[in-house]
């Protein structure tokens, strides 16, 4: 499998050193944060160092507002309350905390890192973002189409033979009727049946999965969706009980005990790209001549010790593939 790398669509005259863009001596800047995971998460410790690398320290020169969405209900207040608190820039994570913030602002810039920031309607122009919306586009698909959810259950279907009947876990917040039909039609195609496990909360989770096992899947897809990120923990655990080979979104997760993974790293995104987004808007820079990034290295990772485990042996074909395996 070729790596290859993130690639900013930058439109021509728009680049500029970031050196040569200096904060403003004895001013606080204030970044909003909404995000699902915890702000001590190991991705926010790499996100506030680069900040730190290019001048931004908190309770120094730089105040965050932080809130984590771990219930969906809140979503809309908490983006309510950080625009109350006139941060400079938003970041947040996900489709629904995105939504929310366009709903509650239209002028204060908002860095965010979603599926598909085009498809989805929160951009108008990757080159020249309209509106007050830049960021990341990971290119997950929550709409219709199969996109990387269909190229994992690919994955899956190689690495688990003999497999008849796929459990699927789906975010019904995220994933679209006609995305789940789509990946149904593929997986029949390979005489592989579904067996569909909705959920619309982290506390449905863990009786979804029962449910797979219970339906005599013999491997699980876990479909994109952030709140299955901020729950991985728990979905890695209850897949290793129920003896499930799981295929996830992020190469991360596998390397908590994931069995596998196809997707970008999202370390990569909150390490370097977009604390340099918001770099760029704390020195003066206008939301359209920030791109929009998009995810073009995805890795595949297979954890062989968590695979052993579940007693499954993935096929020596699919590992010379693999970017990285875990032993």
């Amino acid at each position: 499998m070729r790596r290859r790398k993130f690639i900013a669509l930058m439109g021509a005259g728009v680049a500029w050193p970031l050196a040569a863009m200096a904060q403003q001596a004895g001013r606080t800047y204030r970044l909003g944060f909404l995000a699902l995971a915890p702000r001590d998460a190991p991705l926010n410790v790499h996100f506030f160092d680069e900040l730190r690398r290019f001048g931004f320290v908190e309770d120094q020169n730089l105040t965050v507002e932080y809130r984590a969405y771990g219930n969906p209900d809140l979503t809309s207040q908490y983006a309510a309350e950080l625009v109350n608190a006139r941060v400079d820039v938003i970041t947040a994570a996900g489709e629904e905390a995105v939504r929310a913030l366009q709903q509650a602002t239209k002028t204060i810039p908002i860095v965010a890192i979603g599926s598909d920031l085009l498809g989805s309607g929160f951009v108008k122009s990757l080159s020249r973002p309209d509106g007050n919306t830049t960021g990341v586009s990971i290119l997950a698909g929550g709409g219709g189409g199969i996109e990387a959810d269909g190229k994992r259950q690919d994955i899956l279907i190689e690495a688990v033979p003999g497999l008849r009947l796929m459990a699927v876990l789906a975010d019904v917040n995220f994933t679209s009727a006609a995305k789940l039909d789509a990946l149904q039609k593929a997986a029949r195609a390979h005489n592989i049946e579904f067996s569909i496990h909705r959920v619309a909360k982290g506390e449905e989770i863990a009786a979804a999965i029962d449910s797979a096992q219970a339906s005599g899947a013999t491997a699980l897809n876990i479909l994109a969706s952030p709140l299955f990120f901020a729950h991985r923990h728990l979905i890695i655990d209850r897949a290793a009980a129920a003896h499930l080979p799981t295929i996830y979104e992020w190469a991360e997760t596998v390397e908590e005990g994931g069995f596998a993974a196809y997707g970008p790293r999202l370390s990569q995104i909150y390490s370097e790209i977009m604390p340099q987004q918001i770099v760029k808007l704390f020195r003066g820079a206008k939301v359209a001549d920030i791109p929009v990034e998009q995810a073009t290295k995805f890795e595949l990772v297979i954890n062989l010790k968590t695979a052993k485990a579940m007693g499954v042996t993935v096929p020596e074909a699919l590992l010379a593939r693999a970017d990285k395996v875990i032993e």
